[in-house]
């Protein structure tokens, strides 16, 4: 079958996008299953060309598969033929002139300041213990605008609650601080009294109901149901993020800096926050203004 021929190829990719690139093991999921997809529609590398992969997405189109789909997949294929090519896999990157299908951006949910007190105020916990380890977690994550991902990796010893910074490591590797206030490092410092009482590893910030290392999962049902007994409808821990990112530039924040607190790679990820600003406010002045 197809993969014969191209699963020694994919592995040695993802090994490449995992060791050189830094790329996350969920992204590197991401491309492993968008290859096997593609090896198992083409029968090789004789196959592997402009022609055959514009039919291979074609046809996804016709069953129904979604632009953004579309585009991830672009996206895969794309940069596993630049490998190929400088690997000497393939004669020329065939799918280079590969074009992306564009991908309607919907501007993110963002909570008011107050309905974001609400939320942080409001963590839904079985327990003494688990409400103030929730408490912890949703002050963090809207102080810092930091990711599940990074939050459920924090230790101890990164957060230093005298000087009131937190050390993340982000995609690729890449260490930033991020300050936060006196909120969420009260919260912090609540849920530490008690964290040895429920966890088993010594070195975890946050740990699940087991006493191991939180995860990206239980940290969202952590942000759903604390969304839903405040009333401010369904919620992801993402949304937290373009909130905290709102209200920072909406307070005067300059957008590099956002980027910086947020680890973003390109400023042009970070510009979509102003979008938002821009909409919030030309919501107020519709509301406010006399003459609008």
């Amino acid at each position: 079958m197809a993969m014969n021929e191209f699963e020694p190829a994919i592995e040695d990719f993802c090994e490449h996008l995992r060791l050189v690139r830094g790329r996350s093991e969920a992204t590197v999921r991401g491309y492993r299953s968008d290859l096997v997809g593609m090896a198992e529609d083409l029968g090789g590398f004789g196959d592997f060309n402009l022609t055959q992969l514009r039919a291979w997405l074609g046809r996804a189109a016709v069953a129904g598969k979604s632009r953004s789909t579309l585009a991830r997949r672009t996206a895969s294929v794309k940069a596993f033929s630049t490998w190929a090519a400088k690997n000497s896999l393939i004669d020329a990157d065939v799918a280079a002139r590969l074009v992306s299908p564009g991908v309607h951006r919907e501007l993110p949910k963002v909570l008011g300041t107050e309905q974001a007190g609400d939320l942080v105020g409001n963590a839904d916990s079985h327990s003494e213990s688990e409400f103030l380890r929730d408490s912890a977690i949703l002050e963090l994550l809207y102080a810092t605008g930091m990711r599940v991902s990074e939050l459920c990796g924090l230790d101890i010893a990164d957060v230093d609650l005298h000087r009131q910074l937190v050390k993340v490591l982000g995609k690729g590797d890449k260490e930033r601080m991020i300050p936060f206030g006196d909120a969420a490092g009260d919260a912090v410092e609540k849920w530490l009294g008690v964290r040895d009482g429920m966890a088993v590893v010594a070195t975890a910030m946050f740990v699940g109901a087991r006493g191991r290392r939180i995860d990206p999962r239980q940290v969202r049902r952590i942000v759903e149901r604390a969304a839903v007994v405040s009333g401010v409808g369904p919620l992801s821990p993402h949304s937290l993020r373009h909130t905290a990112a709102t209200h920072l530039l909406d307070g005067g924040a300059d957008l590099r800096e956002v980027q910086e607190l947020l680890g973003h790679s390109s400023l042009q990820t970070t510009q979509i926050y102003t979008h938002v600003s821009s909409q919030r406010l030309l919501e107020a002045f519709k509301r406010a203004h006399p003459r609008a």
